[in-house]
């Protein structure tokens, strides 16, 4: 894991794209603005993975599409 101190104000550059520039401290807190592309999705970790899961769940749910397939040609035969 790389450390850096930064004061507010200060940016730190992730790739050519993505930048953080730290905004202030509250108490415990560190207030940070992320600047990226529309593209990038940017999430709290804990969401990110409250997606991850969702999207986890809903895979091993999904409907086998060789054996659908396979019901409905013997339907139409």
């Amino acid at each position: 894991m790389l450390v850096l101190s930064r004061k507010k104000g200060e940016s730190i550059m992730i790739g050519d794209q993505i930048e953080l520039v730290i905004l202030g401290t509250e108490g415990e807190s560190v207030r940070v603005g992320i600047r990226a592309p529309k593209h990038i999705q940017v999430y709290r970790k804990e969401v990110h993975l409250a997606i991850k899961q969702s999207n986890e769940e809903a895979s091993k749910s999904a409907v086998n599409l060789d054996a659908l397939s396979a019901l409905f040609k013997k339907r139409d035969q």
